[in-house]
């Protein structure tokens, strides 16, 4: 006679049919929401809300400058100027550079060991002042879009597998066209300063279409830390970063 299962295997097994059937239907949902960008503009972002949220709980209000422009109005000198410093082979990969990814995370290794040798040389010395680790990215243009725009900021395993598969769905159901314009109308430049419109206007006191290649370029290297930059927009780490972008836009191929 078969021996009868104990009663936690069923719970069990209930239990993990509920997880993959939320997990399906939280894809689903991902998916719907990026099929419909092909024909309706993000209004927002996760990443935006979230900026808005700390604002309003730290300083007791929004700050929030965006205005969507279509693709037409967005300077090919801007679009090339973020590919070169954000992502060179954003035309030709599928979505996820791969390479890149294991390099950056064998530099985060790096640095992180180099600062805890450096906490426990401090505290040896009796001293006990934090030390940051400076974590860098191997993310394409479409990995930081899907994280942008529906994750939170979080650094864990669950949360990078799902950033790869949103940008999967990216990839697979709009254009490189539209993911780069809707990654250059939400993206970050600023503290409250999201989008290309609102970025030339802050920066330049021009609009996204008229950009130039240089002020393309200086806005291209303040991605990685535009809150950091933005205090020194006009500095000689900064203007020397943009020069390097400046003279590699000529090769970019735009999708």
């Amino acid at each position: 006679m078969k021996k009868p299962r104990p009663a936690w295997w069923g719970h069990a097994a209930r239990g993990l049919a509920l997880l993959v059937l939320c997990t399906l239907c939280l894809q689903a949902v991902f998916v719907a929401r990026i099929a419909l960008m092909n024909l309706v503009d993000p209004q927002s972002t996760s990443f935006q809300r979230s900026e808005a949220w700390r604002l309003l709980v730290s300083e007791g209000r929004i700050l929030w400058s965006q205005t969507w422009v279509d693709d037409p109005a967005l300077s090919p000198q801007l679009k090339r100027a973020v590919i070169a410093s954000e992502d060179a082979g954003f035309t030709t990969h599928s979505g996820v550079e791969w390479d890149a990814i294991e390099k950056a995370w064998e530099r985060n290794q790096k640095n992180e060991a180099r600062a805890e040798r450096l906490q426990a040389r401090q505290a040896r010395q009796g001293q006990a002042r934090p030390v940051s680790v400076r974590l860098v990215g191997g993310s394409t243009i479409s990995q930081q879009l899907a994280k942008n725009l529906f994750l939170s900021g979080e650094r864990t395993v669950l949360r990078k597998a799902q950033e790869l598969l949103i940008t999967f769905y990216l990839e697979a159901l709009l254009s490189k066209p539209r993911i780069l314009e809707i990654y250059l109308n939400n993206v970050e430049w600023g503290e409250g300063v999201f989008g290309a419109q609102a970025a030339a206007r802050h920066y330049f006191r021009t609009d996204a279409a008229r950009l130039g290649p240089a002020q393309a370029a200086r806005l291209a290297v303040m991605l990685p830390a535009p809150k950091r930059f933005e205090q020194r927009p006009a500095s000689p780490y900064l203007l020397g970063r943009a020069q390097a972008v400046q003279a590699r836009m000529g090769d970019v191929a735009l999708p």
